[in-house]
Formats: C-alpha cells, sequence, structure tokens
C-alpha cells in the first residue's frame, strides 16, 4: 500500500502543521485548486536597504537676517515722519530757507529720444532757475529724433553721455547718464526727473528737493504719484507701475521690509545730498533706482529716506517685453545686492542673458536672446579728480 505522501489534502495534521509553523510576518496560502495540495508558505520579502538620501542641489540658501524686522509700528512711524506733500509747503518759505543754508541745486534731466516731451519737461525746470535750481543739465543719451537740438534751443545746457568720463567706454543707459553727470554739475543737492513726462510741473522739481532743505536728517528723496495707465488710446486712473507691484514690491516686503513704506520705490524722480550721492555705486541700466535705494539705505539708514507725493504723473506706457527686461535687470540687482549683504549666497554668478519670444512674419516662434547686464560703475568720491 502506497504510503501516504506529505502533500495530500489538508487534514487536521497538516493543518495543525501550517498553523504551528506559523510566524508573524509569515502567511498561508489556500491549497492548489489543481492538485489539491497546500501552497507553500509565503515568505517575508526582505525589507530593501535604505539608501542614503543624495544631498540636494545647490540653491540660493536665504540666511537669517541680521538686523531685526521693523514693527507695523516702527514703520508707521517713519512713513509718518519720512512722507511729506507740497501742498503743506511754501515755494517761497523754500526759497528763503535755501538762501539762509547757502546750499545750490543742481538739476538733471536725463534724455533718450524724447523729442515730444523734452521741452515741456524744460520749461517746468526753467521756472525754477535762479530761484530754487542753480543749474539745468540734460544728458543726451545719443537721441535721433533731434532731442538735443530741442533742450538747447529751450534753455538747457546739454552734455553728450558719451563725451562724460569717456575712458569708462561709452555709456551704456540712464543709470551710466545720471552717474557721468556728477561729474559735470556741482549742486549740493542733486535732482533727477525723468524727460518723458507728459504733465510736467515745477512741483516735481521742488517737491523732492524741499525735505533736503528743510530737514538734515534726510539724505535721500523720491517722489511718488497716481500712475494712470494707457489702454487702447483710454487714459484709465490706474494700472501703471507694473514692475512695481509685481516685482519690486514683493521684493522688498520680503528682504528690505524697512522699505516697505515707500509708495513708489522705482519713481524716476529723486534728489539727493551730493555728499551721499558720490559715495555709492550706479547700475548703468534698468536698476539704477533699485541700487540707489539699496545702496544709501545700508549707507545711511531708512531714517535717512524719505519720499513726496507729487499728485498724477502721466508718461508714455513702456510695452510688456520692455518692461520684462526691465523686471530682469532689476531681479538681478535686487539678487546682487542680497549677495553682498550676506542676506542669500548663490552657488554660481548671476546671468545676464535674457531670453523672450516672438512671433515672425510667417507665425514661427523666434528665439530673441538678449544681453541685460547692468554694469556697476564706482562711486564717483573713489575716482581721481
Amino acid at each position: 500500500m502506497r504510503p501516504p505522501s506529505r502533500w495530500r489534502p489538508a487534514t487536521s495534521r497538516t493543518s495543525a502543521i501550517f498553523r504551528d509553523t506559523a510566524r508573524p510576518g509569515w502567511r498561508a496560502r489556500s491549497p492548489c485548486p489543481r492538485t489539491r495540495r497546500p501552497a507553500p508558505v509565503a515568505r517575508p520579502r526582505a525589507r530593501p536597504a535604505r539608501r542614503r538620501r543624495r544631498p540636494a542641489p545647490s540653491l540660493p540658501a536665504v540666511r537669517a537676517r541680521a538686523d531685526p524686522v521693523p514693527s507695523p509700528g516702527t514703520l508707521d512711524d517713519w512713513f509718518t515722519r519720512r512722507t511729506f506733500s507740497p501742498d503743506d509747503l511754501d515755494l517761497d518759505a523754500l526759497i528763503a530757507r535755501k538762501r539762509a543754508t547757502g546750499q545750490t541745486v543742481s538739476l538733471v534731466l536725463p534724455a533718450r529720444n524724447e523729442a515730444d516731451t523734452i521741452v515741456g519737461v524744460i520749461e517746468a525746470g526753467r521756472s525754477l532757475v535762479g530761484r530754487l535750481v542753480d543749474e539745468l543739465v540734460v544728458i543726451d543719451g545719443g537721441s535721433s529724433d533731434g532731442t538735443a537740438e530741442l533742450a538747447a534751443a529751450a534753455g538747457a545746457i546739454v552734455y553728450d553721455d558719451n563725451r562724460i568720463m569717456s575712458d569708462f567706454g561709452r555709456a551704456r543707459g540712464k543709470g551710466d547718464a545720471l552717474w557721468r553727470s556728477l561729474r559735470v554739475t556741482a549742486g549740493d543737492i542733486v535732482a533727477f526727473v525723468d524727460t518723458d513726462i507728459r504733465n510736467p510741473d515745477p512741483r516735481f522739481v521742488w517737491g523732492i528737493v524741499a525735505p533736503l532743505l528743510l530737514d538734515d536728517g534726510i539724505d535721500y528723496v523720491k517722489a511718488f504719484y497716481d500712475r494712470p495707465i494707457d489702454a487702447g488710446g483710454v487714459l484709465q486712473p490706474s494700472g501703471g507701475g507694473r514692475v512695481t507691484e509685481l516685482l519690486a514690491r514683493p521684493l522688498l516686503n520680503l528682504f528690505w521690509p524697512e522699505l516697505a513704506g515707500l509708495v513708489q520705490p522705482l519713481s524716476g524722480e529723486y534728489a539727493g545730498r551730493r555728499t551721499v550721492l558720490e559715495r555709492v555705486p550706479f547700475f548703468t541700466g534698468y536698476g539704477v533706482e533699485l541700487g540707489l535705494l539699496l545702496d544709501i539705505l545700508v549707507l545711511r539708514g531708512a531714517d535717512a529716506i524719505a519720499q513726496v507725493d507729487i499728485g498724477r504723473r502721466v508718461h508714455r506706457n513702456q510695452q510688456l517685453p520692455s518692461l520684462s527686461r526691465m523686471a530682469f535687470a532689476i531681479a538681478r540687482v535686487a539678487l546682487e545686492r542680497l549677495s553682498s549683504a550676506d542676506r542669500a549666497r548663490f552657488a554660481d554668478e548671476l546671468g545676464t542673458r535674457y531670453v523672450q519670444f516672438s512671433r515672425d512674419d510667417h507665425g514661427r516662434i523666434t528665439v530673441e536672446p538678449t544681453d541685460v547686464a547692468d554694469v556697476e560703475r564706482p562711486p564717483i568720491a573713489s575716482l581721481p579728480r
């Protein structure tokens, strides 16, 4: 008689064996439906060895701020003490104050192809010459539309930016023009006003000069205003300052909250004491406004910065591709200053190549790379005369 097979159909004995051999992590299977033999016990899978996590790639590592973040009360206090309005100021009193202190004022108008608006801006400034303004100069950036000729005919002293400090090569933009202007002007206070303004007014000039005459603790003044935008030929009351709202303001609130009270940090109308302007570098292009603001903050502190409400300013709105390049340049300046102030570290140098896209006449997408590199000019005071 054939001895019983060890793989015979399950009995109470074999069931007991499977019960006895079961251990935690083991699982008994049902008998195979074809042979009626009990399936072998599934052995537990070995756990895969834990892999060591690879270090994260080098990314910008933001460090803790060395200086405390200002409290809302501190910001409110700065805003109250350092925000002015021309409506609260008297021009004749300012002129008397200027004469009493013996200070001089230079008005600098950077221009490039602004034939439509340059004369109006000059006339607004010339109305103050001999009273509040001692010299008015236009720094022309190689205009091809007759801007320089119109400016000279309107009574301004006109300089070609490439002929000022020519040992630094050709001028590279608005910031370079402002930097070079410090060598051809002499005022104790230097005021800069853009020349694409369509509604120029003398208070755009004396408004930004006033706090410097009234308070010796103020070294730098920014204008702010409502910024209408031209939408399809219709002037909307607000909507301008797109780069400010989408880029500059978030950056200041995140990394320089002591400057968060500035209404228009990128405004093109501002004034400063020569003793301060000559001690800070100037970026040559779109980044000049943010660069000056951040460097003067480091040099003199937030309390040396003020702002003036000059009402409403209408100018030529730039198209989106130009604003995109502007935003790139401004972001690059912000990151440069974060790195140099030890507020952030970057694995590599920041690039200057900016890639944009457009469609050609056949509807094909074309790549349009641009070199957007703001060169940092050294402080004028560090250069030999």
